[in-house]
């Protein structure tokens, strides 16, 4: 007889109306309360279960769903500090990287001309 906890869901079908339950609640949407939801005791325990494959692809769409959920208030202009330090948590920057070169993707050549001019004394 195998050892260990049984699997806290049956089916994909159970998890994901499950999932479905909590993201039309009307509640706010976050990760925490997703695997709180979900039955799991923190975040982290939700994530181990995404390893599974037969559950990856509903984990992953649930977390997809709570990103939205931050970027929809961004972009609704409902968003505050929070909403953006989460999506940091999901991998976005803010940080703005620019490159500069010249014709072909080479150089910048930079000509410079001096001229002196006589002052009056």
């Amino acid at each position: 007889m195998p050892g260990g906890r049984p699997p806290r869901f049956k089916s994909v079908d159970e998890l994901e109306k499950l999932l479905d339950e909590f993201i039309y609640s009307g509640e706010p949407i976050t990760m925490t309360g997703l695997a709180l939801h979900l039955g799991f005791i923190n975040r982290q325990s939700m994530y181990d279960y995404e390893a599974k494959p037969e559950f990856t692809c509903a984990i992953k769409k649930a977390r997809a769903m709570v990103e939205n959920s931050y970027e929809l208030a961004l972009a609704k202009g409902n968003g505050n500090a929070g909403h953006i330090f989460a999506l940091k948590n999901f991998g976005w920057s803010d940080r703005t990287q620019q490159e500069i070169s010249g014709p072909d993707g080479g150089a910048v050549q930079n000509d410079f001309t001096v001229k002196f001019v006589n002052s009056p004394e």
